[in-house]
């Protein structure tokens, strides 16, 4: 069972072109699923509902949200239908399986003043202040992953075309519209910043953003860095770096932006992630009704 999801693996690394979070995901619910089998004696994965349904069973039981054990029954229907093609079984026993319902979590964002405030708070006298600021005007001015920004390239800026360019999940490209202010913000860090850091570099990198030993960021260093400057700006919400992320989309939207451009802008392969943001500004505009209405 071990070589047979190590063979999977391999195939989603090599086909499917998956994201390292998304794949580390698979195979720990994967892992979790053969020790099940195991403890039950089992050696080879079973082609019998019931034994399914019954490790999804204890899953919920030790108290998994419900977002983790549909994410589970993904993978295991994902890697059944795997197992199928290539004849390990006759049978695939999670056609009859159906996944939780996940509780919807809206996420947090930023009111267009807080995302000001907080982009004010690094001291832009200071070299890495400076590239702070850089990243926090590019995080908000395009919606990037933290994962996109950490590994985005000197090739991939365009600025004099207004443009950068991308590698998002399943390695899918995209080009970005950017506004003059975080264009400005990143030359600025070109041409007074990065020099000095990359005198510190070995080896040297292509990475547009580095640490203060010349070396790409981690995702790690991004969140503690917006943390810091979240709680000087004395801002009461749970931020994180995909929070200027969301307020990138909902402002959009709250502005009149159209969902298939936000969706294009965002990366999502699918639009009903995107419209989770038409319920935030959907929510927005009700307060707005409710607060200058007569009669609301």
């Amino acid at each position: 069972m071990k070589d047979l999801i190590g063979d999977y693996l391999h195939y989603l690394d090599v086909q499917r072109g998956l994201s390292p979070q998304t794949r580390q995901s698979y195979a720990e619910d994967l892992k979790q699923f053969r020790e099940f089998l195991e403890a039950q004696q089992l050696t080879d994965f079973p082609e019998d509902t019931l034994v399914i349904s019954e490790f999804l069973k204890v899953e919920t039981t030790s108290g998994k949200m419900a977002s983790s054990l549909a994410r589970m029954v993904s993978s295991l229907r994902t890697f059944y239908q795997y197992l199928l093609v290539e004849h390990v079984i006759r049978t695939d026993p999670m056609d009859t399986i159906t996944s939780p319902k996940k509780q919807q979590h809206f996420p947090v964002t930023l009111t267009i003043t807080e995302v000001n405030t907080l982009l004010t708070m690094p001291d832009t006298g200071k070299p890495l202040g400076l590239r702070d600021r850089a990243m926090l005007e590019v995080l908000y001015a395009t919606g990037l992953r933290v994962s996109e920004l950490i590994n985005l390239q000197l090739n991939q800026l365009h600025l004099t075309i207004g443009l950068i360019q991308t590698i998002g999940k399943g390695n899918k490209e995209r080009m970005l519209p950017i506004g003059d202010v975080a264009s400005d913000w990143i030359t600025r860090y070109l041409e007074n910043v990065r020099p000095s850091l990359m005198i510190k570099a070995n080896p040297r990198s292509a990475n547009v953003f580095l640490n203060n030993r010349g070396r790409p960021l981690t995702r790690q260093a991004v969140w503690k860095m917006i943390k810091a400057y979240v709680r000087t700006a004395g801002i009461q919400k749970d931020v994180t770096p995909h929070t200027l992320r969301h307020s990138f989309a909902t402002h959009l939207l709250e502005n009149g932006a159209d969902l298939r451009v936000v969706q294009t802008l965002l990366g999502h392969a699918d639009i009903t992630t995107t419209q989770i943001y038409t319920h935030l500004s959907t929510q927005k505009v009700r307060q707005i009704y409710n607060k200058t209405h007569p009669r609301a």
